[in-house]
């Protein structure tokens, strides 16, 4: 298998080969006789990758993407792929990105800008080179600080199982080697790699949890690792029944226009199920628990993932898709309140925060992108204004123009949403009850 005669280095290697091996047969992760495309960063589990299916005969494309974040570094990764590829004669694939760039323009994290551009990247290139499957290197160690990430953030029983052997397209060959593993294969064959020196600092989560977290879990368990992944494994066993309950009581309390208020609160635990259902559309755990606390409150809140909008009617949420709408997402979601206007009310004068009287509100209200025609009345002003004239006025530039969503309450515009509020709806002497309405920013 090797040219390498020492048996130590041997037996290291090939137990290492071995162990993916049968790990790939085990899942069903490859098919022989298809390419398989290998995303190659340059790091020290992506080089280990490449190596190790180039020893099981396996035909590859190595795609390799520089995001442009650390300058020099960034090229010399790039550099690196190049003359490892050829020199294990395998073709590859460079892309650049402007990844602040589409993070800015998304509103997205670097780290979730990075991921969607990798993977849109790696189905564009696998579906024109007819490629099987797409191999990326995450090991056991990332599967334990992603597991930990989900605890942290909020997740349900899914986030508890882990990183899966398979992903549609995507398979993940080396969980079942840990990262030690994989550094001493390449240390023992002598094969160098790249450390990408973000990896060294704590700014990140993930590197915060492999930094700080983890280490400190040690000292109380020293086996914690194996008792996370054992505990996920045992999660994702019970998750099967887990599923079947959870499809019974959505098929319970689905209807053609949402969920059935009524008949989620006669579910054994409607909090969890609500989870299940509206996080499939991407609405965040914390969403989640605004949602379900909005059954206590007034008819007519709006919550936003990136693809749906849920609105709180009555006796439903409805829910509707945004492409369906021909809308976006605006990239927030409002939180209400509603408060006694008395001698300790003080009204808060933030262009994010609107006071409106809410006694004049009319539910549902609605969130949309102007219009042109639309109008309204400033505060302060007396007669109306159209929105354009408005914007124009206060200088805005043509992509703040396309940003600007407005808060619609029965035919008016009650709020410039995160600008100026409409003076018909403006808190006076006589308001007894103030909406108090936020705007929160999606992560």
């Amino acid at each position: 298998m090797f040219t390498v005669v020492l048996g130590k280095v041997y037996y290291i290697c090939s137990m290492v080969i071995r162990k993916v091996k049968k790990y790939i047969e085990e899942w069903k992760l490859l098919a022989d006789q298809q390419p398989v495309l290998v995303g190659l960063s340059g790091g020290a589990d992506s080089v280990a990758l490449l190596l190790i299916l180039k020893e099981l005969g396996y035909s590859l494309l190595a795609v390799h993407c520089n995001f442009r974040l650390r300058g020099e570094e960034s090229e010399g990764d790039t550099f690196f792929c190049r003359e490892l590829c050829r020199k294990y004669d395998t073709p590859l694939d460079v892309v650049w990105f402007d990844t602040r760039e589409y993070a800015a323009e998304k509103g997205i994290s670097i780290e979730m800008a990075a991921r969607e551009l990798r993977y849109r990247y790696f189905e564009k290139i696998r579906e024109e080179k007819q490629v099987g499957e797409i191999a990326v290197a995450h090991h056991r160690d990332d599967n334990v600080e992603t597991i930990l990430m989900n605890l942290i953030r909020g997740t349900g029983i899914e986030g508890l199982t882990g990183i899966k052997p398979r992903n549609g397209r995507v398979v993940r060959p080396l969980l079942c080697l840990s990262r030690r593993e994989i550094e001493t294969f390449l240390n023992e064959r002598g094969e160098n790699y790249v450390t990408d020196s973000t990896n060294l600092s704590d700014e990140y989560t993930r590197n915060k949890i492999r930094l700080t977290i983890l280490p400190e879990l040690r000292r109380i368990n020293p086996s914690v690792e194996e008792s996370i992944l054992r505990t996920a494994s045992n999660l994702s066993d019970t998750s099967q029944l887990y599923h079947k309950g959870i499809e019974e009581g959505a098929k319970r309390v689905l209807t053609d226009r949402g969920i059935s208020i009524p008949a989620l609160m006669e579910e054994p635990s409607p909090r969890g199920l609500l989870y299940e259902i509206v996080s499939s559309l991407g609405f965040n755990s914390r969403q989640v628990e605004d949602i379900y606390h909005s059954i206590s409150t007034q008819p007519g809140k709006e919550f936003f993932s990136s693809s749906y909008r849920i609105i709180r009617d009555r006796d439903y949420f409805l829910i509707q898709s945004l492409a369906d709408m021909g809308e976006e997402s605006p990239g927030f979601r409002l939180e209400t309140e509603i408060v006694d206007h008395d001698e300790l009310f003080l009204l808060n004068r933030e262009k994010s925060v609107a006071c409106l009287d809410a006694d004049k509100i009319l539910y549902p209200f609605k969130i949309r992108r102007w219009q042109p025609g639309d109008k309204f009345v400033p505060l302060g002003m007396k007669g109306k204004k159209r929105v354009s004239d408005y914007m124009t006025d206060r200088k805005f530039s043509l992509a703040d123009k396309e940003k600007q969503y407005i808060l619609q309450c029965g035919e008016d515009i009650a709020w410039l949403i995160g600008e100026r509020t409409d003076d018909r709806y403006k808190v006076t002497e006589d308001t007894r009850r103030v909406m108090i309405i936020r705007m929160v920013y999606l992560q």
